[in-house]
């Protein structure tokens, strides 16, 4: 055999590159049964020492962990690697191999790995939004439903996928992790507007009516014009890259549609249900307080008492603030109303009317 595949005799350096040295012999390797038998091996033949004998067996043996293996390599014709690889397993089960294992690797072993890796930045991304959202406006039940609109983004992509017949894989994954921060953004803008018309004293129903109606607009050119660009990638336009930008145009524009308009009607309805709900809840705790005791409140000052109340002088005429009957054709100086609790340093509109000193309004009393 060393004849033939040649006798290592050392290396050589030539043009600075080092080279093995072989020593090979000048006859023809065997290329029948009967040039194999006919091998001299020392003084004799190989026939009259072996018996030769056909058998099936690797060419070469490899093992892994210690274990002998074998690779079946094959590429997947279909832009669905997803499909494929479950068929393949499919088909893997009918085979019964005694003392065997299988294991399905390569591109589908690296799309499981991905899939896996962007499942975690997707819940990541979810909760950073959450986590700024809740610190933006104040309130964690709002950042919630901010929220709403990620699922039903979700649900519009996969439906469009399936209207398509467009492979879930890495890109419409890819489209999903954006969708979480361009969906949330519709309702932020709707949520915010609520929120300033609810701080100058609009009530819940009143302030989502005017809020929904200002910012339709917006809402919907934004959507619409986003979708319009998308177009051409969805439609596969875009050349060699196709396979990468359709699933994720398809998924953007699925999610949008579907978010767009649920945001629309489901974040104005979870709002108004989850305000009235607050406030019953605070009435309720209002009521099982009971009602202040006027003689543990604070006295007005006597200039503001004055000023807001005309004391009353001889003979039931109205007096000044020093007592002296007031001027019959003098005007009267109204009694200052009570404001709402709304409209007071940013306070709670859920508050009752009668605030404590600490939180009455600076502004001076009306004369």
């Amino acid at each position: 055999a060393q004849a033939y595949r040649g006798t290592p005799l050392g290396q050589v350096s030539l043009d600075g590159v080092r080279q093995d040295v072989l020593l090979h012999s000048t006859a023809t390797p065997p290329t029948t049964v009967e040039q194999l038998l006919a091998l001299p091996v020392g003084p004799v033949k190989l026939g009259t020492i072996a018996k030769l004998r056909t058998v099936y067996g690797p060419p070469q043996v490899t093992r892994i962990d210690g274990e002998r293996s074998v690779t079946v390599t094959g590429t997947a014709t279909g832009a669905n690697l997803g499909a494929t690889t479950q068929e393949l397993r499919q088909r893997l089960d009918d085979v019964d191999v005694p003392g065997a294992t299988l294991t399905v690797g390569g591109a589908s072993a690296d799309q499981q790995e991905a899939f896996a890796d962007l499942r975690l930045a997707v819940l990541a991304a979810i909760a950073i939004v959450f986590l700024i959202m809740a610190g933006t406006f104040r309130s964690i039940t709002q950042a919630l439903i901010l929220l709403i609109s990620v699922p039903f983004a979700a649900t519009g992509a996969i439906a469009l996928l399936l209207a398509t017949g467009t492979p879930l894989g890495v890109p419409a994954l890819i489209g999903v992790l954006m969708l979480v921060g361009i969906v949330v953004t519709n309702a932020i803008v709707l949520l915010d507007l609520v929120n300033q018309y609810r701080a100058r004293g609009m009530g819940v129903a009143e302030a989502v009516v005017e809020g929904g109606r200002r910012r339709l607009r917006p809402i919907l050119m934004t959507a619409v014009a986003t979708i319009f660009a998308l177009l051409p990638m969805a439609l596969g336009l875009t050349g060699e890259g196709g396979f990468i930008s359709q699933p994720l145009a398809v998924v953007v524009i699925g999610g949008l549609l579907s978010s767009t308009l649920l945001t629309l009607v489901l974040v104005p309805t979870l709002y108004t249900m989850v305000e009235h709900t607050k406030e019953s809840l605070r009435q309720r705790w209002i009521g099982r307080r009971g009602r202040p005791d006027p003689a543990g409140l604070p006295a007005p000052d006597a200039a503001n008492a004055g000023a807001l109340v005309p004391a009353a002088g001889p003979g039931g005429t109205p007096a000044a603030a020093d007592g002296t009957p007031a001027d019959a054709g003098s005007e009267r100086t109204p009694a200052r109303p009570t404001p709402s609790a709304a409209l007071l340093d940013g306070t709670d509109q859920f508050e009752v009317l009668r605030l404590p000193r600490s939180r009455r309004s600076p502004l001076p009393p009306t004369q």
